[in-house]
């Protein structure tokens, strides 16, 4: 055998063997990547009270509540990835002094609340937060289930299960798993990844009133996301804001949209 080719197969060889580390890492690192939560844990805030409730399966989760003016709705928040359940004070501080309601929610191994977060994991997290407004005299129609990011994926899951009176969704994508074969498309996606939260398959089901609301200038989520999980239910109304970014839920004009959105529909209602 030739030097030049001896040199050309260990050079392959390499190239696969780090492939294949690639692909191991990915596997059994991904909670890690997909759910950075983060390590500092601040003070609670804005009148929200520490609150515990349990899953089905066992753990005890701290979150943050303040209760609603009487006859007003209650939000039930789901943050993104690398937050915590403090950043949803923030992405609400123009809904509670119209009266609304908060509970926002917290995922299992974040801010301190025992387990490890995976897909079923955080449905199991969204189905005791629900319990937990429906134990303080909460009906299904009282509560407006708002996701961010991935928490867009509970909250999808969580209107699929009750209904609503309405659901919103921020920065979202169709499909976690839609989005990383984009991200990596050199990748295997397909066959690595065990979280897919599928939201454009499952929107469809979704009997409550959506609106769908994005930044054209976000680079890890795409705006076409948005787009394509309006095309899946005829009930989603969609907002695009330029020049906005994946920051999008702490800006004032996605609380503006949330309230015109809502007070729209309470309008209707009442005027039936």
């Amino acid at each position: 055998m030739s030097r030049p080719i001896r040199v050309g197969m260990w050079i392959l060889v390499f190239f696969a063997t780090a492939y294949l580390a690639v692909l191991a890492i990915l596997w059994s690192q991904q909670e890690r990547f997909i759910y950075p939560a983060p390590r500092a844990i601040g003070p609670t805030t804005g009148g929200f009270e520490e609150i515990a409730y349990r899953t089905d399966d066992g753990l005890l989760l701290n979150a943050g509540y303040r209760p609603s003016r009487a006859g007003s709705p209650t939000i039930l928040y789901f943050h993104g990835n690398g937050a915590d359940w403090v950043s949803s004070v923030v992405a609400t501080d123009r809904l509670v002094p119209e009266g609304y309601g908060v509970l926002a929610a917290e995922y299992r191994g974040y801010r301190g609340n025992p387990g490890n977060p995976s897909e079923e994991g955080l449905y199991r997290d969204g189905r005791a937060a629900i319990d937990y407004l429906k134990q303080n005299g909460l009906a299904e129609q009282d509560i407006v289930i708002i996701g961010n990011s991935i928490g867009s994926g509970v909250a999808v899951q969580m209107a699929r299960e009750i209904e609503p009176m309405a659901l919103v969704l921020v920065s979202p994508f169709s499909s976690l798993a839609g989005l990383v074969a984009e991200k990596f498309r050199w990748l295997p996606t397909s066959l690595l990844l065990r979280d897919r939260y599928d939201n454009a398959a499952k929107l469809a089901d979704i009997r409550s009133d959506i609106l769908i609301l994005h930044g054209d200038a976000d680079s890890l989520i795409p705006y076409d996301h948005a787009q394509r999980l309006a095309a899946a239910n005829p009930r989603a109304k969609v907002k695009i804001f330029r020049g906005a970014g994946h920051d999008l839920a702490w800006h004032d004009v996605a609380e503006e949209a949330v309230l015109n959105f809502l007070g729209e529909r309470t309008y209707s209602e009442g005027t039936q």
